[in-house]
C-alpha cells in the first residue's frame, strides 16, 4: 500500500509538472487574454499554471504525508482534493446554467476587440493567429471586418466567423474533453481513498504498537 501511495503521490505530481508546463508553454506563445479587455488575465494558459501549482503543492502533501506517516498532512491532502473537486463541480454547474450569458461576453469581447486591431499589436497578433489556425474571417463573418480583411483571413468566399468555428472545434472535440475530465475527477476520488486508507493504517498500526 505505501509503494502503490507513493507511486500514486508522484504520478500526480508529475501530472502537475506536465499541466503547469503546458501552462507556460500557453503563455509564452499565445496571448489570447488580449481579445477580453476586461479581463485579459482570464485565459487558458494562466488557468492551468494555477492548476498544475496547485496540484503540485496538493501532490507534494500526500507524497510528504505518506513518507512521514503523519496524519495531519494526510487529511490537509485530503481536504485539499475534496475543495478541489467541489470546486470543478461548481464551475461545471455554473457553466452549463450561465452558458448563455458566457457566448454572449465572449461575442461581445471579440467584437471589441475587432476595433482595437490596428491600434493594439497584442490583439492583431491574436486575431491573426486564431483566424489562421481556424480557416476563419471575422466574429460572424468577414463582414465584421468593413472593407477592408486582414491577410490572416482565408482567401476563399463565404468563409465563416471564428465564433463559430470555435464551436465547431469544441463540440467536435468535446469527447476527448469530456474523457480527460472524467478521468481527472477518478484520480482525484482515487486520491482520496489512498489517504484516508492510509490514515486508518496509522491509527491501527498506532493501536498494535500501543502509541
Amino acid at each position: 500500500m505505501f509503494y502503490l501511495r507513493n507511486l500514486w503521490d508522484s504520478s500526480f505530481q508529475f501530472c502537475g509538472c506536465c499541466i503547469l508546463g503546458f501552462g507556460i508553454y500557453l503563455l509564452i506563445h499565445n496571448n489570447f487574454g488580449v481579445l477580453f479587455h476586461n479581463l485579459p488575465s482570464l485565459t487558458l494558459g494562466n488557468a492551468l499554471v494555477i492548476v498544475g501549482s496547485i496540484i503540485m503543492v496538493v501532490a507534494f502533501l500526500g507524497c510528504m504525508g505518506s513518507i512521514k506517516e503523519n496524519k495531519c498532512l494526510l487529511m490537509s491532502f485530503f481536504v485539499l482534493l475534496l475543495i478541489i473537486l467541489l470546486a470543478e463541480v461548481t464551475l461545471a454547474i455554473l457553466l452549463f446554467v450561465y452558458e448563455q450569458k458566457l457566448s454572449n461576453y465572449v461575442a461581445e469581447g471579440l467584437n471589441d476587440s475587432i476595433r482595437r486591431y490596428n491600434s493594439d499589436n497584442s490583439t492583431k497578433a491574436a486575431w491573426d493567429s486564431i483566424q489562421s489556425f481556424l480557416q476563419c474571417c471575422g466574429v460572424n463573418n468577414a463582414s465584421d471586418w468593413g472593407k477592408a480583411h486582414p491577410s490572416s483571413c482565408p482567401p476563399y468566399p463565404e468563409v465563416q466567423g471564428c465564433y463559430a468555428k470555435a464551436e465547431q472545434w469544441f463540440h467536435s472535440n468535446f469527447l476527448y474533453i469530456g474523457i480527460i475530465t472524467i478521468c481527472v475527477c477518478v484520480v482525484e476520488v482515487l486520491g482520496m481513498s489512498f489517504a484516508l486508507t492510509l490514515n486508518c493504517q496509522i491509527d491501527k498500526t498506532s493501536q498494535v504498537l500501543g502509541l
